[in-house]
């Protein structure tokens, strides 16, 4: 059982980084620059990793695990979706709240990638894991 989730944690963490770096560094990078201006800075590396590594493991834990155990697909999508909307809304809303120039137009567009990204990432780690009986 444990290679089932191994194998999902690697699916997500291949899916989301990969989506995440096509969206930040090539889709959306002139609008999160036009937003955020000044507030964009140095990219702290270790930082970023620790992220991607504590978010694909709560990706496997809330959104495909529950999926494997009832063996549906759509929980699986639905559930990261889920998990997208709380995790990035939590981040969004609360710079909202607390940065000066933190735009509303920008907390929706990053609120749903999250729970696009989120739940194609958890849809892959559900997909994979299941091909290993």
């Amino acid at each position: 059982m444990m290679k089932k989730y191994h194998i999902a944690f690697l699916c997500c963490a291949l899916v989301f980084c990969g989506l995440d770096y096509l969206w930040l560094e090539h889709v959306a990078k002139d609008f999160y620059r036009s937003q955020l201006g000044d507030l964009l800075g140095h990219v702290d590396m270790a930082a970023a990793a620790l992220f991607y590594l504590i978010y694909i493991f709560g990706v496997v834990v809330f959104s495909v695990r529950p999926a494997l155990k009832s063996g549906n697909f759509f929980k699986a999508m639905v559930y990261g979706a889920l998990l997208g909307m709380v995790a990035y809304g939590t981040y969004d809303l609360s710079n909202l709240a607390t940065i000066k120039g933190w735009s509303r137009q920008l907390a929706l567009v990053d609120i749903v990638w999250g729970m696009f990204a989120t739940s194609m990432a958890a849809t892959t780690g559900f997909v994979g894991a299941s091909w290993f009986k």
